[in-house]
């Protein structure tokens, strides 16, 4: 069934759309140069996607503007007043809302440089701050430097799953700075991995396997009857990326498909473009097959043309209850 889905809705040029958005943001030059500020500028502008359509997020950064790692720098070269923005391990509580101007220090709270960020919310705002402060005091200001090593050392952890160890590596440190979650994280992660692998090729073995589940994949695994049958069904969220959940289920399956038949230029076991033709196959903006507009969840699918046809389970979302 998912090998139908990548034929369906794969985009055979996944790998190139890649590269593009590798080169326009200059992550190539920068990951050559052990540059952050161009990484810092191009991940704080996909993490401010989470939560809200793509043309909102963007309609609202071209007018108002972005965070950047040179703003950010210049903010912090003086010692805040606020003890919170003094250190990474001290930024935490932070509580800063946008359309009630308060936070958790208020008498601060005038001549803090972090409400001074025209963002779409206060939330986005704390998590420039974390993501900086993550970088300076964790990473020591080089963010390549630490992905390398957070790698190698992984690698060298023999009795482990190399590939799981080497992304649990990255995800879960990153996974503690505020506002951040997994699902856009994986993302962003693995369009960095994916496109140093000229530069740095250990890291695209680690991209590759990195997959994204938003509520599209965990749905359509669902009125599939993949999770059933890989015993594996739960509610959207969490679960997802826990040991059974959607990740895992994606990751296992696409070991069974050779992505070479879609793109010779394609690995073998291509996990993170199996979850992708899972996306595609259901996003509005690309197949728009498999989601909620075009199909009513209180009742199994009525696509009689579908072209999964009998292979799918076609059960209704909404009636599904999990403990």
């Amino acid at each position: 069934m998912l090998t139908t889905v990548c034929q369906l809705a794969g985009s055979m040029s996944f790998i190139d759309e890649i590269d593009q958005e590798f080169r326009l943001n200059g992550l190539d030059e920068a990951i050559a140069a052990s540059s952050t500020a161009p990484i810092f500028d191009w991940l704080i502008n996909v993490l401010s996607f989470q939560g809200i359509s793509d043309r909102v997020a963007r309609d609202y950064a071209a007018k108002h503007g972005r965070a950047t790692w040179a703003d950010l720098e210049q903010s912090l070269r003086e010692p805040a007043k606020c003890s919170k923005l003094h250190s990474y391990w001290q930024y935490f509580d932070c509580r800063y809302d946008k359309t009630s101007q308060t936070c958790a220090a208020p008498d601060h709270f005038d001549n803090c440089k972090l409400p001074q960020l025209r963002l779409r919310n206060g939330r986005l705002n704390q998590t420039a701050y974390s993501l900086h402060l993550f970088i300076r005091d964790v990473a020591c200001g080089d963010l390549v430097g630490w992905v390398r090593n957070q790698i190698e050392v992984s690698t060298a952890e023999a009795d482990r799953d190399v590939s799981a160890a080497r992304q649990a590596a990255l995800v879960a440190p990153l996974q503690n700075v505020y506002g951040v979650g997994e699902k856009t994280l994986s993302m962003a992660l693995s369009t960095l991995l994916i496109g140093a692998r000229e530069l740095e090729p250990h890291w695209f073995d680690t991209g590759k396997d990195m997959v994204v589940v938003d509520s599209l994949a965990h749905n359509f695994l669902h009125r599939t009857g993949i999770l059933y049958d890989c015993g594996a069904a739960h509610s959207y969220g969490p679960s997802c990326y826990t040991k059974g959940g959607c990740a895992a289920v994606i990751r296992v399956i696409a070991a069974e498909i050779d992505c070479r038949q879609f793109n010779a230029a394609f690995p073998s076991v291509f996990p993170r473009f199996v979850q992708h033709a899972i996306w595609r196959f259901c996003a509005a903006e690309a197949a728009n097959i498999c989601n909620g507009n075009r199909i009513d969840d209180r009742f199994a699918c009525q696509d009689r043309y579908c072209r999964l046809g009998s292979k799918c389970d076609r059960k209704p979302l909404k009636i599904a209850h999990f403990q």
